[in-house]
């Protein structure tokens, strides 16, 4: 389905519904610098448009043509790390709200801090959202039990077109995991050091945090341990004992990017974006719940028989269907593979599947990147499946 990315970032959302197997058609994004980074990352085009005047926005968005959309309206204004007061960008929520509703789209999600949700901008934006006939599924999500190795919490509001509200609750009940993703969990033995220094908002606040912990919040400053730092009591080790912050390109990591994801920009531009965004496999969690609420809206059934993977008519899939070279075919066709010999493939693969292969420790011990190509991997077996019993249906 055919997704865009309203006030994107340098692409964070977009990264992960991507590698859920949602097609991006376009992304929109103000501010120069994360404009310019997220054009370094993806192939499709990103519109540096002001989206307050939401009247003048539709017309273009609407040009898209797409299914879904999805973004984060900035945040500051009334998050726990600015004033708590709402003004002009925090109107950017109703823009948001305005635009969903002025181009009706079946699905939408919407990101933002976890107190946004008591705003009265979330009001103003629900009650317009409610009026354009959506159900709403409203959640706070921890980001250390959807995948990422740090504790984030934040809101999300999922629509769907004539649907009951809290649509998705069940299925994210059931798909957190059981326990926090720590910095071992996620990292392995990659990092060069055991603990680390987070600059504390104030020195109530702890400031040394193990590995073998999920990270506190990404925030969009990186300071250097300060002479006289005075301890707390909670720190994970005495300070002569830390040897570090966390390197600006260590903190993407911890957002989830993957290694070769490029930062185009200033250091303290990079650190904001980096701050900013929404952790890629939070966004590739929250996606799954989406894709796993169309396949039950729009009848794809999920075979509960054995399935036989059919290699030759996949690859023939893949050249037919969606035009991929031979290396990428091969590549592809290695990568499912892989994932197979991980975790078997008995059915369709769907959301439950790909939560599961993530939980698999063989495959949390592949570099992210490679993880990130297997999943796409099995993502587009997914779809070849579902395209076959659609045939056989029409049969």
């Amino acid at each position: 389905m055919r997704i865009v990315d309203l006030f994107a970032g340098c692409g964070g959302l977009t990264l992960g519904f991507q590698n859920a197997g949602f097609d991006i058609v376009g992304a929109f994004e103000y501010w120069d610098a994360a404009a310019s980074c997220y054009a370094h990352n993806f192939d499709h085009a990103v519109f540096q448009d002001d989206l307050s005047d939401a009247g003048n926005a539709i017309g273009k968005i609407k040009s898209l043509d797409a299914d879904i959309i999805i973004g984060g309206p900035p945040c500051q204004d009334f998050s726990h790390a600015g004033k708590r007061v709402e003004a002009s960008r925090a109107g950017l929520t109703g823009s948001f709200a305005e635009i969903v509703s002025g181009i009706h789209p079946k699905y939408f999600v919407m990101e933002n801090v976890d107190r946004a949700l008591k705003s009265n901008a979330y009001s103003f934006a629900r009650q317009a959202l409610k009026d354009a006939g959506y159900g709403l599924t409203e959640i706070v999500l921890d980001a250390s039990y959807c995948g990422v190795p740090q504790r984030r919490k934040r809101f999300f509001c999922i629509g769907s077109l004539n649907q009951s509200d809290g649509f998705l609750l069940e299925y994210f009940a059931k798909s957190k995991s059981a326990k926090e993703m720590t910095l071992r969990d996620y990292f392995g033995n990659t990092l060069d050091v055991e603990y680390y220094y987070r600059h504390p908002r104030n020195y109530c606040r702890r400031a040394i945090f193990s590995i073998d912990e999920p990270a506190p919040t990404v925030r969009g400053v990186n300071r250097p341990i300060p002479q006289g730092y005075p301890g707390h009591p909670n720190d994970a080790c005495k300070i002569s004992q830390c040897e570090r912050p966390l390197t600006t390109l260590e903190r993407a990591l911890v957002q989830t990017f993957p290694p070769d994801f490029k930062w185009e920009s200033s250091k303290t531009n990079m650190e904001q974006m980096i701050g900013n965004a929404v952790p890629v496999k939070l966004a590739e969690f929250v996606a799954r719940a989406l894709l796993y609420h169309i396949n039950e809206c729009e009848g794809v059934a999920q075979s509960n028989t054995t399935l036989t993977i059919d290699y030759k008519d996949f690859s023939e899939w893949l050249n037919s269907a969606q035009a991929l070279s031979d290396r990428t075919k091969r590549d592809t066709m290695s990568r499912l593979k892989r994932a197979d010999a991980i975790c078997a493939i008995t059915q369709i693969p769907d959301d439950y599947y790909f939560f599961h292969l993530d939980q698999t420790p063989d495959f949390r011990s592949i570099a992210p990147t490679v993880r990130s190509q297997i999943k796409r991997a099995v993502s587009l077996f997914s779809e070849y499946c579902t395209s076959q019993l659609f045939m056989q249906e029409a049969v």
